[in-house]
């Protein structure tokens, strides 16, 4: 897409461990520190984008931030939620419309499994009663089809939770910070086969805002902003394999995070090779291998090869999921993928403490993925 450059000009973030606050005051926190990283008063931001799942409405957030009249729309999208209102924030300074953006997207989900309704995703009661909007049995038949067609093993899935738990740990804002082994993860008792309970990651809380600016702005604050290549959301199309879709047509199902990859990547002028560091949907461990191969970064079934020797550990060829991913940090809908694009920003910017990638890397990639069948790419660069 032409237009505009758009930079990441401030971060915010809070921690993802369980707390009193409730989500909006979670918000209000990140937005604060985005804005203070940026150095810019809330006055000047032009235009806003956010939204939660489960934790209110975004734009109320004025009440408490200041009523300076700036246009501020609600994004809900499921998990592309924060990656949705990124989409927005730069397109409105793409097209002229601001020079100076928000995006927040936070959540507080009470503690048990998201409970979905059939009619609310358009769906006929008999996927409730039949036990389809499940959607931990979902992640286990895709990855079991996977696992199946590609040769990738029960280990490799423990593994990559593994160095999930191990990158929390490293992590001051993650809620699992305890670095679990794979025979531990393998031994932790089967959720629906073959996904154990440690391979998953369950509802939480926290929120992320970015502030976007164009680059006369960024070139007016100095400190050190990032390029945000490209910012895409895609849907599905006929023939995927999706939560709350689970069929597909003989062959080859398509893949929606393969099409926002690509998108991504064109947008940008990038390819998969030129990523030093990058973060992928892993709902469950299983999500991970598979975005891998769809985001364009192996082939398929060359997981088997990659993950067990390190290639996707912090010191490794391709570092994902460098902050422990959804797995140690919960997944609250609204701000994972916003979550994912903050720790591609501190990287680029080499303010990664512990998980700090070696060789000053230049360039980042996001992935989120969720219900019914959508995804959001971003490509970073410094």
């Amino acid at each position: 897409m032409s237009g505009e450059d758009v930079l990441v000009c401030g971060t915010g973030i809070t921690s993802f461990a369980r707390t009193e606050a409730s989500g909006r005051e979670l918000a209000v926190q990140a937005v604060r520190a985005a804005l203070q990283d940026a150095g810019l008063p809330w006055s000047r931001v032009q235009a806003a984008y956010g939204g939660s799942d489960a934790a209110g409405n975004a734009d109320t957030l004025v009440a408490e931030l200041g009523l300076t009249g700036v246009p501020f729309t609600n994004v809900r999208n499921g998990c592309a939620t924060g990656a949705s209102a990124l989409v927005a924030a730069v397109h409105a300074i793409r097209s002229g419309a601001a020079d100076t953006a928000l995006a927040v997207g936070f959540d507080k989900h009470p503690r048990g499994a998201f409970a979905p309704r059939p009619a609310d995703w358009g769906l006929d009661e008999a996927y409730g009663r039949d036990g389809l909007m499940v959607t931990t049995q979902f992640f286990a038949m895709k990855i079991q089809r996977y696992m199946h067609d590609h040769g990738i093993s029960r280990r490799t899935l423990a593994l990559v939770a593994e160095k999930a738990y191990a990158n929390g740990a490293l992590n001051p804002l993650a809620w699992r910070r305890k670095p679990l082994d794979a025979d531990e993860i393998l031994a932790s008792g089967m959720v629906n086969d073959p996904l154990t309970r440690y391979m998953f990651c369950s509802p939480g809380q926290g929120a992320v805002a970015l502030v976007l600016c164009s680059r006369a702005v960024a070139s007016e604050l100095g400190g050190t902003p990032v390029t945000l290549r490209a910012a895409v959301v895609r849907t599905r199309r006929f023939g995927s394999f999706e939560v709350f879709s689970p069929w597909a047509p003989p062959g080859t199902p398509a893949s929606v995070s393969a099409d926002a990859a690509r998108h991504a990547f064109e947008e940008a002028g990038l390819g998969p090779g030129d990523i030093d560091v990058c973060q992928l949907q892993d709902t469950e461990s299983g999500a991970e291998v598979m975005h891998l191969a769809e985001c364009g970064f192996c082939a398929h079934g060359e997981q088997e090869s990659l993950i067990p020797f390190g290639a996707t550990g912090i010191g490794g060829s391709l570092p994902v999921n460098t902050d422990g991913g959804c797995i140690a940090n919960g997944e609250p809908v609204g701000a994972s993928g916003l979550r994912q694009v903050h720790e591609v920003v501190q990287q680029l910017r080499g303010r990664a403490g512990e998980r700090q990638v070696p060789g000053d890397p230049a360039a980042g990639f996001t992935h989120v993925y969720g219900a019914p069948g959508v995804s959001a790419c971003t490509v970073l660069t410094r």
